[in-house]
């Protein structure tokens, strides 16, 4: 079964950002993962409002935990982590 990762995210350094987004992009990609939302439009509906929502579907479940914690995304967090705030969750597709 295919698996996504929904991040929504508040970006707080774009540049700072931009670095993580090159790194995860890269990860992604070499763990199967194709975009299907990127940063596009969105109304918030119920919650806390994230200006930007990310979900990208990789092939298994583990393929989407294996991404997450390779060498080249945990590098990518380091980015993350000082330029934005987020809620992420990996869930498996029916």
């Amino acid at each position: 079964m295919s698996a996504l990762w929904i991040a929504l995210v508040d970006v707080k350094d774009a540049d700072t950002y931009g670095k993580y987004a090159e790194l995860a992009t890269k990860a992604i990609t070499e763990h199967g993962g194709s975009f299907l939302a990127r940063g596009g439009r969105c109304r918030q509906l119920e919650g806390k409002e994230r200006l930007r929502n990310v979900v990208i579907r990789f092939p298994s479940f583990d393929a989407a935990l294996e991404c997450y914690n390779s060498d080249t995304y945990r590098k990518a967090l380091e980015f993350s982590s000082v330029s934005s705030e987020r809620d992420m969750v990996i869930v498996e597709e029916l």
